[in-house]
């Protein structure tokens, strides 16, 4: 898409990393979750209880995510970054990160001085 910057090349790794560690969190949490009593466990039912947790802590790190990039986006926008920034920050368009978060950026959303408003 024009306009896009490229992917910073650390991208990949720092996906990578965040996998693992999502991933062993899931499974900790998912291991950790109440147990039903030994005689009524079995191998399917065990596989499919633990499968069901991961899901359900991954639904938690998703919003957990979620409500992270609402803050740096209301970060962004009060340190005078446009819907443009944002968008390219999160590999969307302006369009999208408009739609996620309408009204963010306003006439009354503070912008630092410019360099040349500064010489004045």
């Amino acid at each position: 898409m024009p306009g896009r910057a490229p992917t910073p090349p650390w991208s990949g790794e720092t996906a990578a990393l965040v996998t693992q560690v999502v991933d062993e969190l899931t499974r900790r949490l998912a291991r950790d979750a109440p147990h039903p009593p030994a005689d009524l466990v079995d191998t399917a039912g065990d596989a499919r209880r633990q499968a069901l947790a991961r899901l359900r802590v991954l639904r938690d790190v998703r919003l957990a995510v979620r409500r992270l990039e609402d803050q740096a986006a209301h970060a962004a926008a009060a340190s005078g970054a446009g819907y443009p920034e944002i968008g390219q920050a999160l590999s969307m368009s302006r369009q999208g990160a408009r739609r996620r978060w309408p009204g963010l950026i306003t006439n009354s959303t503070p912008t630092p001085p410019s360099p040349e408003s500064r010489s004045l």
